[in-house]
């Protein structure tokens, strides 16, 4: 069977965009370059985002007390332990958000990057409220040269969902950030958590019709997971009637009906989260790599006969 994205995947996969576009696969180099959020240093608010702790998710070799140029070079040495090395590179600025500066800043910060060795492009991970006009007009510039990519935080469509998390943003500011990138031509990322305090499987299906709706290059799907020192685990541990943290049969069902009603334009970039155990304060899905986690995701779709944007 043939889908609109070119390949037999039954969901557009990102190995597969990469593939299509460069003929090989592309390897994403994870980059904390010592960014801060406004509802952190006082700005907005203190704490961050309940969820939040970095440190789960960065690789070893991050370290802001490292120039850029010693994080690439690390990080390819840490994926060809996992990987074969690649040819191609993205320089991920992942750690909080990565345009909470000035332009003067940002510029050496991700010019540095570019001139790396087999870097292709950024992927830039960020807040909607953490973006204007002369910022955007500057990566407009980068990507008339290089695969350059803005990744917003949304997280949820619901504004009391957001406002319970501590994002410090709505989801109609998210909405603005996304439509003016890609007005300028830059492709346009979001990320969403499923499972949020709160949010019941009825209204997350209902909010992928407004997800759909926007114009977004990739998208990314993280299951809740309870971090350790973070303000969700003392909520987890004082009251953990308040949430419900998905099996991972019954996520991937969900995940299921989600890409049924998904923009079948939409490149799937993640459709879990992947987090050391020693950080995990919470049930978790045991020492199942993501990998193995899409290879369960297509099983189901298989078995299903079903495929992305089927129902969109």
């Amino acid at each position: 069977m043939e889908f609109p994205w070119g390949h037999k995947k039954r969901f557009n996969s990102y190995s597969e965009y990469f593939k299509k576009h460069y003929g090989q696969r592309v390897q994403k180099l994870t980059i904390d370059a010592g960014f801060t959020c406004p509802n952190r240093d006082g700005t907005l608010g203190t704490g961050g985002c309940v969820y939040c702790n970095n440190d789960a998710f960065n690789p070893s070799y991050c370290n802001p007390g490292k120039s850029i140029t010693q994080q690439l070079s690390e990080g390819i040495e840490f994926h060809q332990v996992r990987y074969r090395r690649a040819k191609n590179y993205l320089a991920y600025f992942q750690a909080y958000s990565n345009t909470y500066a000035s332009l003067n800043h940002l510029k050496l910060l991700y010019e540095e990057a570019l001139q790396f060795p087999g870097v292709i492009g950024l992927v830039i991970g960020t807040r909607p409220d953490c973006i204007d006009e002369d910022k955007l007009e500057y990566f407009s510039y980068l990507s008339k040269k290089y695969y350059i990519i803005i990744e917003y935080g949304v997280e949820s469509v619901n504004n009391n969902t957001l406002e319970r998390i501590n994002r410090k943003h709505t989801f109609e500011q998210s909405v603005t950030a996304i439509k003016r990138t890609a007005q300028l031509g830059i492709k346009t990322g979001a990320h969403f958590i499923i499972g949020l305090p709160g949010e019941s499987e009825h209204e997350i299906l209902n909010s992928v019709k407004d997800i759909s709706s926007l114009p977004l290059t990739t998208i990314k799907f993280h299951q809740l997971q309870i971090i350790r020192n973070t303000m969700l685990e003392k909520e987890f541990i004082k009251n953990p009637e308040l949430f419900h943290l998905y099996e991972l049969d019954e996520y991937l069902g969900l995940l299921v009906q989600i890409t049924e009603r998904l923009n079948p334009g939409f490149v799937i970039e993640r459709i879990a989260g992947e987090v050391p155990p020693r950080f995990l304060a919470g049930p978790g899905w045991g020492l199942l790599r993501v990998s193995d986690i899409v290879r369960l995701f297509e099983k189901k779709l298989l078995e299903q006969n079903t495929w992305q944007g089927k129902l969109y």
